[in-house]
């Protein structure tokens, strides 16, 4: 006898309750939350998962609610603070140079009768590091009046290829320290290929800036090639390699092959004028041709970042290299081709020495441009066009120090130490925006974590 079976009632349908008002919905779960945003995103299972996780989604949406306005993002964000950080460091700077003025301390004792002189002589200085690096608006005709700002692009070309350079193996996890090393071994295969081969006009410069460019490549290679292969820090390869650089550049300076004939000094011959940049406002400018290529490098640089298959694997190996290697990416052959084209991008650097502001090589070619380089990058925020400006920043610096030292009596280090407070600034973006004010808005939260809205006196666990 077959036992008869009754049919479960179904089950109720979920209808929403209201709770009574002042009484708070209990919050939900982190794995609820989450199951909550799978099932919205895929409509309950009928359909596929977006590209973007749900809980990323969800964190956009959060950030989206209550970031604070766009201006205030604006005023926060990371470009604003490297301007905060200039213009903080030109404030102590004056300061400084008030202190040390004797003029300023004499201006003081009066200051109550005419209060305008010890403003005046506070500010003389930034005047003359104006007048000596932008436009000097007492010169006795249109050129002398733009010959500052030609001077500060011809000086800040080398800084600008440099900083590219240690900017890329920035994005990609590395610390180039080694630009000064790569702009020395540009300039010596460039010079070389400058004053020793003689060619035609076009193909000589052409041969000069590739061979600046496989110099620097081949240091820089190294570097790579050591990181990849032994994992020596790449720190204290560059290190050694700029003293290896710079005393092999000293001693090749004193053999025939490389000095000149009939000098004592340990200086090369010059250069052929087919090996030369084309001066670009006239002989009586500094300016060439070199600058143009800097715009060139930097264009390149973005492009390569972010437009090619190369730049994003640069920076996926510099934001995580083990998730890069399961990614399929080869991290090695990556960090030695990223620290070949920095070398690269170094060697040009060189060659804007060489084949266009000195014109020979010397044992002082690469000056301090090489570790000027690295505050480049840092105040560009390791970005091309960010590098670009900083360098244009650092060359008016150079160029105007001197003009400032010459009208005013102002020590040019004092343009050393804005630089340094630069840096420093730079490094801690929490003390700049404490002093300015500036400090994120924190986003309220309530038991459950997220922003809750009320309506009817509940509330609710998903974002305002």
């Amino acid at each position: 006898m077959s036992e008869k079976t009754t049919p479960e009632p179904a089950a109720p349908a979920h209808k929403p309750v209201a709770e009574p008002a002042g009484l708070e919905a209990p919050a939900p779960t982190p794995t609820e939350a989450v199951a909550s945003d799978v099932a919205l995103d895929t409509a309950g299972g009928q359909m596929p998962p977006s590209a973007v996780p749900a809980a990323t989604q969800r964190r956009s949406r959060d950030r989206n609610g209550d970031g604070g306005s766009v201006l205030h993002q604006i005023f926060t964000g990371n470009a604003m603070v490297s301007v905060l950080s200039v213009l903080l460091a030109i404030v102590l700077g004056g300061i400084l140079m008030a202190v040390t003025n004797p003029k300023v301390a004499a201006a003081a004792g009066y200051f109550f009768a005419q209060p305008g002189d010890l403003l005046t002589e506070v500010i003389r200085p930034y005047i003359a590091l104006v007048q000596g690096s932008i436009f000097n608006w007492a010169g006795t005709d249109l050129g002398a009046q733009l010959y500052p700002i030609t001077e500060t692009f011809t000086v800040a070309t080398p800084l600008i290829c440099a900083g590219l350079g240690v900017a890329l193996a920035f994005r990609a996890g590395l610390f180039n320290i080694g630009a000064q090393g790569q702009i020395i071994f540009g300039a010596l295969f460039g010079a070389y290929a400058g004053f020793a081969w003689h060619l035609p006009i076009g193909l000589h410069l052409l041969v000069v800036i590739l061979a600046g460019l496989v110099g620097g490549a081949v240091w820089g290679g190294v570097v790579g090639l050591l990181k990849a292969r032994t994992g020596a820090h790449e720190v204290i390869v560059t290190i050694m390699l700029n003293y290896i650089a710079n005393f092999l550049l000293l001693f090749l300076l004193t053999t025939p092959a490389f000095q000149r004939k009939g000098s004592t000094n340990p200086i090369s011959p010059f250069l052929d004028s087919t090996a030369l940049f084309p001066e670009l406002l006239g002989p009586q400018f500094r300016l060439h041709a070199g600058f143009l290529a800097a715009i060139v490098a930097t264009a390149f640089v973005w492009w390569l970042l972010n437009r090619s298959t190369i730049g994003f694997e640069f920076r996926a190996v510099g934001a995580n290299p083990s998730a890069a290697r399961t990614a399929g990416i080869n991290v090695a052959r990556s960090t030695i081709l990223v620290m070949a084209i920095a070398g690269a991008l170094a060697g040009l650097a060189g060659i804007a020495q060489v084949s266009g502001t000195e014109k020979y090589l010397s044992g002082g070619v690469a000056a301090s441009i090489g570790f000027d380089a690295i505050t480049v990058a840092l105040l560009g925020r390791s970005t091309p066009w960010g590098t670009f400006f900083a360098g244009l920043l650092f060359g008016a610096f150079r160029a105007g120090g001197v003009a400032m030292q010459a009208q005013t009596q102002t020590p040019i280090d004092i343009v050393l130490v804005i630089q340094s407070l630069i840096v420093l600034f730079i490094a801690a973006p929490p003390l700049v925006r404490a002093i300015f004010g500036l400090t994120p808005r924190k986003k309220k939260t309530t038991k459950s974590g997220t922003v809750g809205s009320t309506t009817g006196g509940v509330k609710s666990g998903a974002a305002a």
